[in-house]
């Protein structure tokens, strides 16, 4: 396991206070707030630790309330809304200042054999043929204003992510809503850790919302543009490893208001569908 894999899990592994509540640290990844799917991993750890461990999370929808602060510790309290035969709920608030930044409602299932068919994954260039993010980031070098985000982006990362299309967060250009990514964990998680749901949870909020910003020709840390995620639903669908790679095909069909949305699809290297997502969040250019 890496270096940046093994500081992730410390701050995924959450200090547990009571049996219903935790605090989590919080990352520093060259932006002023703390990332959205940080919470977001943290929060599915949370909840879990709440649930009988024969019940795996199949779907957690998330409400942004307010910027959390990435030099304080954050405490997510964790409610039981029910534990029934097949379904267990778990409501989660996460808190800074006394204040709530953040709410998740999750839900857990146990395995079930039923009715089974899935999408078919798209066809794009296998992640060995393509650079990781850290390579195209560490491009920008000479020529961004932003050299935290520079150095905190082209240091080694816990998850390796490789662009089907490359972008640039700074300058972007118009172009279709539409986002590729192959992302797997920097190093060896064990197949039955509950590693595996945080942190695909942690990797769902990665390049999703900045897709709504392409066909306006807009990178997501121009000056003067403000992106920031109001609600955030995942489902579960199958099982999957974070050891290999999976497919992360995005889309955005549609912004008005200043409301931009995204959705997504996890896809594993044999094309199974382990996963989906949707958002929406800010989009705004300040004048």
């Amino acid at each position: 396991m890496s270096q940046a894999l093994t500081l992730l899990t410390e701050l995924l592994a959450l200090k547990k206070e009571t049996e219903y509540q935790f605090i989590g640290e919080c990352e520093n990844l060259g932006l002023r707030q703390v990332f959205g799917g940080q919470v977001i991993a943290q929060a599915i750890r949370a909840a879990q630790q709440t649930t009988t461990s024969d019940r795996s999370i199949h779907s957690c929808h998330s409400y942004f309330l307010r910027p959390g602060d990435r030099t304080l510790p954050i405490t997510y309290q964790v409610e039981n809304l029910r534990d029934g035969r097949s379904l267990s709920a778990r409501r989660v608030k996460a808190i800074q200042n006394d204040q709530a930044i953040f709410y998740m409602t999750a839900s857990f299932h146990g395995d079930e054999s039923g009715f089974t068919h899935q999408s078919v994954a798209p066809v794009v260039l296998p992640p060995e043929q393509l650079m990781s993010e850290q390579e195209l980031v560490s491009q920008l070098s000479a020529s961004t204003i932003n050299q935290q985000f520079v150095k905190a982006f082209s240091a080694e990362r816990a998850l390796e992510v490789r662009p089907v299309q490359p972008y640039n967060p700074l300058s972007g250009h118009v172009c279709e809503g539409r986002r590729q990514l192959w992302l797997k964990a920097n190093g060896l998680i064990d197949q039955h850790s509950w590693l595996h749901a945080s942190l695909l949870g942690y990797a769902s909020d990665l390049n999703f919302l900045p897709v709504a910003l392409q066909p306006h020709g807009k990178g997501f840390l121009e000056e003067n543009m403000q992106v920031a995620t109001i609600d955030h639903s995942m489902w579960f669908h199958r099982p999957f490893s974070l050891n290999d790679w999976l497919l992360y095909d995005i889309d955005s069909p549609s912004a008005h208001n200043n409301r931009g949305f995204v959705r997504g699809a996890f896809y594993d290297r044999q094309g199974i569908l382990v996963a989906s997502t949707a958002q929406e969040g800010i989009i705004r250019q300040r004048q």
